[in-house]
């Protein structure tokens, strides 16, 4: 009898996700599921992960042997195993691209474990049946806490019975900075048991995370999306902060969501799970969840303002202008919002109203003299020689500008004017605003609306409390639209469960499944070969042309099938020369 592994290289290829049989020669380290092996393949020797061993009689072509065993510890165990081998069904990625995802960046050394100090008393928590159910080792249902923030005393009060009981606790936050203010909030209360993991940190530090999270129990591991894909110690314990985020999603292939990895993983492993946002995702609600609202408005008091009334054009509106004038002279602290960075979207010819544009590569043509995508001259209006172009819509700098006019110059600090990513780490503010909103409601996606709510709920929740005048405006023409009702409202739950039964008309996620296909030197067969390959299973949408790329959609009602066939189509694009995205569930069209 001979101790065989089945390794899978670490080759990102749909070829080898079978993977190969090799012979451990006894003198090797111990071998187990999750061991990081170096194996000969091809001529060459290469990195690969064993999952699955045992003993068995040498057949009869003799096994190649393992050539070393690398790093003290294994990278994931049979159950992050089986979560693993799924996210690559889901996502049509290679499973070398999956498990590689569950290691750290360097190779893994057993360390002495850290002197965990007692654990003191917490609040009760809002998801006190999940938590109790945790702590007595029981499966429960996954909740979602909905209300506003800030979310370190709720996910405390959470992690503080499961910690306590011997088992750990993993909280995943949108962003790095969110991430490190709750680790700060968390190690004020448990000390050392709180462990960062992020990709913003050097590969050392994440390794050493990586290494006391995957071998001691009763620890609170926060961190980015990265971590939901550890294998943390007696994980008894996941909540996810604001699901929703675009950050919770790798824009890179494979295109995880960190809440459809710990959906999954939860029901493998059996570990509780828990999501808190102002405003949960539909597919986060229209599933098998139970909702737990806080008490009182989700953000801060909300004021519509309409342009119907005012001159068209207006950068900023009368009312607003006037708001901003008075809060900053009163020594208060103003964040105005804005869809789109930069100072216009696009500008026109004041002669003939046509679009400037790069006489060379055909983009828009911005402000500057110069083409921001191939430095070429952009020169005067292609379709009419005129010189002078006004813009078309408005931007981070054009609202800054216009402004920044009216604003005492040794007050301008008190007024702060940026896009979705400024929210993140921004000081609590006596006056939020919103412009151009509905560019964001009118957008060509089917998120659109539940994304605009997410984005304007998050604006509002800056305001630094209640009264005071103390208020968010939001310049809007639709006034009537469920999201406007919904933010006025203070509550998100009645939009999304109307917007749940409007996707289940549509087909759309979570009812159906959806999978964009980007590709650049696709073969000519290559929309023949979409078709064929979903068959009667759904319905091919495009080509479309998406910047440099060709885009295709693919929607039904369930899509497993149809990946499982795609992979080899995937495969043949790639090995033709094509380069090929895939995004499963996609937040943008």
């Amino acid at each position: 009898m001979e101790l065989i592994a089945h390794v899978v290289p670490d080759v990102p290829t749909y070829a080898l996700d079978d993977g190969f049989r090799y012979r451990v020669p006894r003198e090797l380290p111990p071998v187990s599921v999750g061991s990081i092996v170096r194996v000969p393949l091809a001529g060459r020797r290469v990195r690969g992960w064993v999952v699955a061993v045992g003993e068995a009689p040498m057949p009869d072509r003799p096994l190649k042997d393992v050539v070393s065993v690398s790093g003290d510890l294994p990278i994931f165990h049979p159950k992050l195993l089986d979560t693993l081998r799924w996210l690559a069904l889901h996502y049509v990625a290679p499973l070398a691209a999956l498990l590689k995802k569950a290691g750290p960046p360097n190779l893994p050394k057993v360390r002495t474990p850290p002197a965990l100090p007692e654990v003191p008393e917490t609040d009760p928590s809002l998801i006190h049946e999940l938590v109790q159910a945790v702590v007595r080792g029981r499966q429960a249902r996954p909740r979602y806490l909905v209300g506003p923030g800030p979310w370190a005393p709720a996910v405390a009060s959470a992690v503080g019975p499961v910690v306590a009981g011997g088992r750990s606790a993993m909280v995943v936050a949108p962003t790095a900075v969110e991430a490190e203010h709750l680790c700060d909030e968390l190690r004020a209360r448990f000390g050392a048991r709180v462990v960062l993991g992020m990709s913003a940190l050097s590969a050392a530090r994440v390794t050493t995370a990586w290494v006391q999270a995957a071998t001691t129990p009763g620890l609170v591991v926060v961190g980015t999306r990265e971590v939901a894909t550890w294998p943390v110690a007696e994980l008894g314990l996941a909540i996810v902060v604001e699901e929703g985020r675009r950050g919770m999603k790798s824009p890179q292939t494979p295109t995880l969501h960190v809440r459809e990895v710990l959906r999954r993983r939860a029901g493998v492993e059996r570990f509780g799970l828990a999501f808190m946002s102002p405003v949960p995702t539909v597919e986060a609600v229209a599933t098998n969840v139970d909702v737990v609202e806080r008490p009182g408005r989700a953000w801060g008091i909300v004021e519509v303002v309409s342009p119907a009334d005012e001159a068209p054009g207006a950068v900023v509106l009368d009312h607003t202008r006037h708001a901003i004038r008075g809060v900053v002279g009163r020594g208060g602290r103003v964040f105005v919002f804005v869809p789109r960075r930069g100072y216009a979207p696009a500008w026109r010819c004041a002669a003939c109203g046509s679009f400037r544009r790069c006489e060379q590569c055909g983009s828009g043509g911005g402000r500057g003299p110069r083409c921001e995508r191939c430095d070429v001259a952009l020169g005067v209006c292609l379709a009419c020689g005129g010189d002078r172009f006004v813009p078309v819509g408005i931007g981070v700098g054009r609202v800054t500008e216009n402004l920044r006019r009216m604003v005492d110059p040794a007050l301008q600090d008190r007024l702060v004017v940026g896009t979705e990513r400024d929210l993140v780490g921004l000081a609590a503010v006596d006056l939020a605003v919103a412009v151009d909103v509905d560019r964001m409601l009118l957008a060509p996606h089917y998120r659109a609306a539940e994304d605009t709510l997410r984005v304007l709920a998050r604006v509002a929740g800056a305001l630094a409390g209640r009264g005071g005048g103390r208020r968010c405006i939001v310049e809007t023409d639709l006034v009537d639209h469920p999201v406007i009702t919904a933010l006025r409202s203070g509550h998100a739950m009645e939009f999304l469960v109307r917007t749940a039964v409007e996707r289940r008309a549509a087909g759309f996620p979570p009812a159906g499944d959806l999978l964009a296909i980007e590709s650049t030197n696709a073969p000519p067969t290559a929309g023949a070969d979409l078709v064929a390959a979903v068959g009667e299973r759904g319905q091919v949408l495009g080509p479309a042309a998406v910047r440099d790329r060709t885009r295709w959609l693919v929607q039904g009602r369930d899509l497993s099938g149809v990946k499982a066939v795609l992979r080899g189509v995937i495969h043949e694009w790639r090995e033709g020369g094509a380069t090929v995205r895939i995004d499963a569930d996609p937040t943008d069209l």
